[in-house]
This record gives structure tokens, C-alpha cells and sequence, in this order.
């Protein structure tokens, strides 16, 4: 069998586990492992950019909550119904995505990682100031009637897993899709060694702007199925704390992997999650396993996986 065919095998296992875990988990896990789908996909996003293009954004909550609104306010205030709202949400971070890449690429190394920075900072900031439409840290609640795609209703439980598996599929077939081309295979040069890129004759700044706006795309696609899944759309998700989140995910699971953003989301909310029920101090157990697995594990756990057993993961 082909490394292609070993990918698609395994990758397409893990869907289908996902499927057989809807109909054996107990609605508490049914439920967060809903949420977790939804947001590898804004893991998945961010690997885009940092994993397979070697750039680091400190500021990518900005593309997720501009997907939360961008759904948002047009069905809060507009009445717009949830499909189109999904395209909306989509579109206008893929949008601010094209309008922060062309600026914030023009610089490099950590000036791009204050930028990108600055620019979320901004957002966040501009969220609180038009608090009258988007009700600031409070955020609002998106009607439950409301929630729903061709009489499919989203906030009921096994249609919300179904939706949040079939985004999962989406941003997985995507990711996947995206590194085969040789548009992909261009970024994965530019990570490695951007001047022989450049003297290669590729156009270096395009593909970069290229990957920071399918970037946005995927995260905001994240953004917007948080929003309209679970019904809430609020200021925190464009925080720092949200910009921080999808790194921790990458890096636990495996920067330049496929599954590796999933995993990683899996494995911190559970830590969170356990090591909450035990003490009031869990960050202190977290981050304690969190200096573990990065002085042992530095590859994350899919990394480490594909350098010791499965060579061929993508």
C-alpha cells in the first residue's frame, strides 16, 4: 500500500471512529467531544500557518471571532438565516485574513508575531467599543429557533455532533487536501529554507498571503459553527487567551501533522477538564505535564509517532 493510501486509510479510521463514538459516549463526553471538533478545526487552521508555513500568529483569535460575529450579528440583528450566516462568517474572516496577511507579512520573526498581535488586540478592542451590537464581554445568545440548516435542527444534541463532525471532515479533507498540492509543497519549502525558496523563483509573499488567508478561512469556519452549535457569541473568544489556545493544541499534538492539531485539543481539555476535578490549583498539574511532554515529547504526540513508528503521516 502507498504512503497516500496508509494516509487516507488512516485518516478516514478516525472519522469513522468518531461516527461509532456518537452512538457509545454518555452525554457528557458526547458533548465536549462536539466541541472539540469544532475546535480543531481552528487548531487546524493555525497549523496552516505556523506548521506547514513556519509562521508564528499571536493574534489568531482575531479570525475566529470575525467568523463568531461575521454568523453572529447578521442573524442577531438582520435575521439572516444560519446558512447564509455560515458563508458570512466564512467570508468576512477570510477578509480580514487577506487585509491583516498583506500587511502584517511585510514584516518577518517576531515583528510578524507583534503585529498579527496588535491587529488581534484591535479587534477585541473594537468588539467592546460597538458593545451596543455585539454586547461587549456579556456577548449574546443566538435563538435556538434560529438555529437550524434545511429543517435540521443544530442545537439539538445528536444533530450538533453530526455538524460538528461533518466541519471536522471538512477542515481535515482540506489540510490534507492543501499540503498534496504544490501549492502546500511550496509553503513546506518556504518553512524550511525561505531564501532557496525565493532563488528557486517562487513568488514567496503570495503563497505566504495565500496560507495566512486559508488560514483565516478554516478558522473562521471554526468561529462561525462555535457560534451557531452552541448559540454564543462573546468578547472572550477574541482575546489573547483564544490566541494562546491553538498554538498549546499544535504543539502538543505535532506542528506539520494533519491529525496532530486534533489530538493535541483532545488531550488539553481533557487535561484541564480531570485536573480540574481535583484541585482548585489544575493549571499547576497542566502546565506540569505540559513541561513534560515538551522536554520529551518535542515533536508533540503525532509528531513523535510518525518519527518512531508511522513515517508515512502526513
Amino acid at each position: 500500500m502507498s504512503e497516500t493510501a496508509k494516509s487516507l486509510a488512516f485518516h478516514g479510521a478516525v472519522v469513522a471512529l468518531l461516527v461509532a463514538l456518537h452512538f457509545a459516549l454518555p452525554a457528557y463526553h458526547h458533548g465536549n467531544l462536539a466541541r472539540i471538533m469544532v475546535l480543531a478545526v481552528y487548531a487546524m487552521g493555525f497549523n496552516v500557518l505556523f506548521g506547514y508555513s513556519g509562521l508564528l500568529s499571536l493574534g489568531h483569535a482575531m479570525f475566529f471571532a470575525a467568523g463568531m460575529y461575521g454568523l453572529g450579528l447578521p442573524m442577531q440583528h438582520l435575521g439572516l438565516a444560519a446558512a447564509p450566516a455560515l458563508l458570512c462568517g466564512v467570508l468576512a474572516a477570510l477578509a480580514l485574513g487577506a487585509a491583516v496577511g498583506f500587511l502584517a507579512l511585510r514584516t518577518t520573526g517576531v515583528a510578524f508575531m507583534i503585529v498579527t498581535l496588535m491587529f488581534s488586540q484591535a479587534v477585541f478592542l473594537t468588539i467592546l467599543y460597538f458593545g451596543e451590537y455585539t454586547r461587549g464581554d456579556e456577548g449574546f445568545v443566538i435563538a435556538q429557533a434560529s438555529r437550524a440548516i434545511a429543517g435540521v435542527d443544530l442545537s439539538d444534541s445528536a444533530n450538533r455532533y453530526f455538524a460538528a463532525l461533518a466541519i471536522f471532515a471538512v477542515g481535515l479533507a482540506v489540510t490534507l487536501r492543501l499540503i498534496h498540492t504544490p501549492f502546500g509543497r511550496v509553503l513546506i519549502a518556504i518553512r524550511e529554507n525561505e531564501e532557496r525558496t525565493r532563488m528557486l523563483g517562487y513568488d514567496v509573499f503570495a503563497h505566504k498571503l495565500g496560507a495566512v488567508v486559508a488560514s483565516a478561512a478554516l478558522s473562521g469556519l471554526s468561529g462561525a459553527a462555535y457560534a451557531l452549535l452552541f448559540g454564543y457569541a462573546g468578547a472572550t473568544f477574541a482575546s489573547v487567551q483564544y490566541s494562546i489556545f491553538p498554538l498549546l493544541w499544535v504543539l502538543l499534538g505535532g506542528a506539520g501533522t494533519i491529525i496532530g492539531p486534533f489530538i493535541g485539543t483532545v488531550f488539553m481539555f481533557y487535561l484541564i477538564d480531570i485536573s480540574s476535578g481535583l484541585t482548585s490549583a489544575y493549571m499547576l498539574i497542566a502546565g506540569a505535564v505540559l513541561v513534560a511532554l515538551t522536554l520529551f515529547a518535542r515533536q508533540g504526540l503525532v509528531g513523535e509517532l510518525r518519527r518512531r513508528v508511522m513515517p508515512w503521516l502526513p
